[in-house]
């Protein structure tokens, strides 16, 4: 598929998907939100590990595109934010490790990509806010994946105030992984990305859904899903090799 307001690689193992709309600061109109569902749908399908998530300009992306949101009814907003909704739940249904990759600023839904992604790189001079809370439409949605990532008193200080926080206090937080000087953040990124794509592609994606699908959930519910996955996962190629070279003091060689 071509995209109007998406660039898609695939460069080996990985598919970057970059938000290339640099003139509306990559706000998530209709459109833009159904290219990048189809591309990670399309990249999930792929036989890629990992897949890295940008915005090209100034902003990774400045969230809803209001002059779309504006003209629409209730019935209308609530389509969007369900298509946004669906957006999230694919990422995080992919079997590959996402990575948002954050030179910039990211805000409300923009902010809600970044929570949403497995892993996320930024470099020092972006910045992070959830600004409803300093308007009329409060930043509920974006929220969401927020709240699961930085804590309740954090969630409430970016939401309340609307304030932007800097990239070290993101890391500090727990909304993204890393800190790293701006020359550094290409590198640091894919440096990031290898590491969390090592062992078997099976049952790295294996692991990853069923950690969203005990994420949050009482604890006797969540070993109950744990446990029973990873019993099944042992008796898996990708498994067993692994427990084999381990015990005979070999490399593994993996078989997807």
């Amino acid at each position: 598929m071509e995209y109007e307001y998406l660039s898609v690689k695939h460069d080996g193992d990985t598919v970057r998907i970059t938000m290339n709309r640099p003139e509306r600061r990559n706000a998530l109109s209709e459109p833009h939100l159904r290219e990048l569902l189809d591309a990670f749908e399309a990249a999930g399908r792929s036989d890629a590990t990992g897949i890295v998530l940008a915005g090209e300009g100034r902003a990774f992306s400045a969230g809803h595109d209001f002059a779309d949101v504006s003209s629409r009814d209730l019935a209308g907003v609530r389509d969007l934010l369900r298509l946004c909704t669906r957006v999230m739940i694919t990422i995080e249904q992919v079997p590959q490790v996402v990575i948002a990759k954050v030179a910039t600023i990211a805000t409300a839904a923009g902010c809600q990509l970044v929570a949403t992604c497995d892993l996320a790189v930024a470099a020092e001079s972006a910045s992070f806010a959830l600004p409803g809370g300093k308007g009329g439409w409060f930043c509920h949605t974006p929220a969401v994946p927020v709240a699961r990532t930085i804590g309740r008193k954090r969630l409430m200080e970016m939401t309340l105030t609307g304030d932007a926080i800097d990239a070290r206090t993101a890391a500090e937080w727990g909304l993204v992984n890393y800190a790293v000087p701006d020359d550094e953040l290409d590198a640091r990124t894919d440096e990031l990305l290898a590491r969390a794509t090592r062992g078997t592609r099976f049952g790295k994606g294996v692991g990853k859904q069923t950690l969203y699908a005990q994420l949050d959930r009482p604890e006797a519910d969540a070993y109950a899903i744990a446990v029973e996955v990873m019993a099944s996962m042992s008796q898996s190629p990708g498994a067993r090799e692994g427990m084999a070279s381990f015990l005979e003091k070999r490399k593994p060689v993996w078989p997807d």
